[in-house]
């Protein structure tokens, strides 16, 4: 192939945009840029204490425009005329509300500041109501809607969420023409094909958050809808067809192309969730478990259709013919909190600091920086002890194995011995045993785990975190080398979209970044590990009973 085609991949996280411009024939990444939300980062339209998170649609819009632009700047000068493709991933599942044009209600007059007519955060569980609802109607209807997303339907995910604000605010419920994902509505706006009837929905976003399958002809029915809010009526129509990620949603449009100074033959793709693409971008094969591991986990494999297509995975995040590879089953799970529960330790011990120390900020951002590497480094060095504390990973509830969002951590064998040093490491401990019990509900459904892939920033930083991984798993864990793998991934898709490569597999062989490290399990460690993961699962089933009651 030609060496003068590049492509793009965008990656929309939870706290920035990231661009990436990739050489095509080769994978090297030519130039990337972050942008963070400007909004978001000032904590607009969230409350942390009700579980609410939401995000402003111009914070994408300018991230969009801005990460692209800086991340082409970083190129050699030409690189802008060379650009191929486009393709995005997003989080999941985050909907917005939208009008007939397709255009955000809080892009529209009135609706500016209304956290219910913006992007609901993947993140967001205001809707746990709303999910034991969806479960409850689900679980007594003759056809069980849910079965293809683990049985159990999340507060995290689409219908959940709609309904919420539906049931909670009459404006946006009135206004609302639709409902539309993230991964979906950006290729929209790159395209401008933003109309209801035209907006192409992808089936990652559709399989595994909105109950689509083409069994029973898309969404859930009107009568199934109805049952849950007589409002959500006029949605079940919403769409049936869905596409995967390797269907392109059509040329740039001539605005996005002068905005950001590339080719107005551009092919954009279709987007999905930055998991799966992740997943593509580090390399995934048949059972392979790609762990992505950010603020949060998304844990996908996949497996031929002809082999696993035929089982029904309990408590997982959906199964979807296609939603990381065409022609494959994808398989996600994951936990709701990860980097999160590092970072929740990090406030406790320096918001108290910053409040007593106001005029020496610099010095306490610092520390703040080196605050997590020091614990590592001390905690790797604690001797292995039976009464060291133990801490359930539930600090965002629980995602899988079988979805519960009112879940709270608990923490057991705290004494006045305790030090920073040995609950940072019960908390890294905590979210390895959590990987572990996703591992084990893979194997016990049916679906082996050959091999174990690691992506993302906790990933490449942590050592320690991934070590003790290695030992809990008693497996090896390989680190993706590219920093950027979901970036990667979305450009992976670009290429293939744009005709560059005819399938995802040829486009892996030629710009996977491959591999930098492998964290084996040590031996010694295993036995230990493998008894204090029975006692998390016995203190787990204690707290989930106790909470419940």
């Amino acid at each position: 192939m030609k060496t003068d085609a590049f492509v793009i991949g965008v990656d929309f996280g939870t706290d920035s945009v990231r661009a990436l411009v990739v050489n095509a024939a080769t994978g090297q990444e030519a130039g990337s840029a972050v942008y963070y939300y400007p909004r978001w980062k000032q904590g607009l339209y969230c409350d942390a204490a009700r579980q609410q998170y939401r995000q402003h649609p111009l914070d994408y819009l300018e991230g969009l425009e801005q990460s692209i632009k800086g991340a082409l700047q970083q190129c050699p000068a030409g690189t802008a005329a060379l650009v191929r493709g486009i393709s995005v991933d997003t989080t999941g599942s985050t909907p917005v509300a939208v009008d007939e044009q397709g255009t955000p209600l809080a892009l529209l007059p009135g609706f500016e500041e209304n956290p219910n007519a913006m992007f609901v955060l993947w993140k967001d569980h205001t809707s746990n109501e709303e999910a034991a609802r969806i479960n409850e109607v689900a679980h007594s209807n003759d056809t069980d809607y849910t079965k293809y997303c683990g049985g159990i339907y999340s507060s995290e995910w689409f219908w959940a969420k709609i309904l919420h604000i539906v049931k909670t605010d009459a404006a946006v419920q009135e206004k609302a023409a639709s409902w539309v994902e993230h991964c979906d509505w950006i290729p929209a706006v790159l395209t401008g094909n933003r109309q209801l009837s035209t907006l192409m929905r992808g089936r990652c976003s559709a399989g595994h958050k909105a109950m689509w399958h083409a069994g029973w002809g898309g969404l859930p029915p009107a009568d199934f809808l109805e049952k849950l809010h007589p409002s959500l009526r006029k949605y079940d129509k919403m769409f049936t067809d869905t596409v995967v990620a390797t269907e392109p949603a059509g040329p740039i449009s001539p605005e996005w192309a002068a905005k950001l100074g590339i080719p107005g033959d551009t092919v954009i793709g279709t987007g999905a969730f930055d998991a799966h693409m992740g997943a593509v971008g580090a390399g995934i094969q048949p059972y392979v478990l790609c762990r992505v591991i950010g603020t949060s986990t998304c844990d996908i494999t996949m497996g031929p259709l002809e082999e696993v297509g035929h089982l029904f995975v309990k408590g997982i995040c959906g199964q979807v013919d296609g939603s990381v590879v065409p022609g494959m089953l994808g398989l996600e799970a994951g936990q709701s909190a990860y980097g999160d529960v590092y970072a929740w330790l990090r406030r406790l011990i320096m918001q108290p600091l910053y409040a007593l120390m106001k005029d020496d900020t610099e010095k306490l951002a610092e520390v703040e920086h080196k605050l997590l590497g020091y614990l590592a480094e001390q905690a790797q060095q604690l001797p292995l002890k039976e009464q060291d504390p133990l801490v359930l990973d539930w600090f965002n509830g629980r995602r899988t194995p079988d979805a519960n969002h009112t879940l709270k951590s608990a923490i057991l064998g705290l004494h006045l011995g305790i030090d920073a040093v040995q609950l940072f490491r019960a908390l890294v401990e905590a979210t390895a045993f959590g990987a572990r019990s996703i591992v084990e509900r893979f194997v016990s459904e049916g679906v082996p785990i050959h091999e174990v892939l690691a992506l993302g920033g906790v990933a490449r930083k942590s050592g320690y975190a991934m070590q003790v991984l290695a030992d809990v798993l008693d497996r090896p864990i390989k680190i993706v080398r590219s920093e950027h793998a979901c970036a990667l991934g979305a450009a992976m898709f670009a290429a293939v979209c744009a005709g560059i490569y005819p399938d995802i597999a040829a486009a892996q062989q030629a710009m996977s970044s491959g591999f930098d490290a492998t964290w084996h399990p040590r031996p010694e460690n295993v036995p230990y590990y493998a008894k204090r993961y029975q006692q998390f699962l016995e203190l787990g089933a204690f707290t989930e009973k106790t909470l419940s009651a």
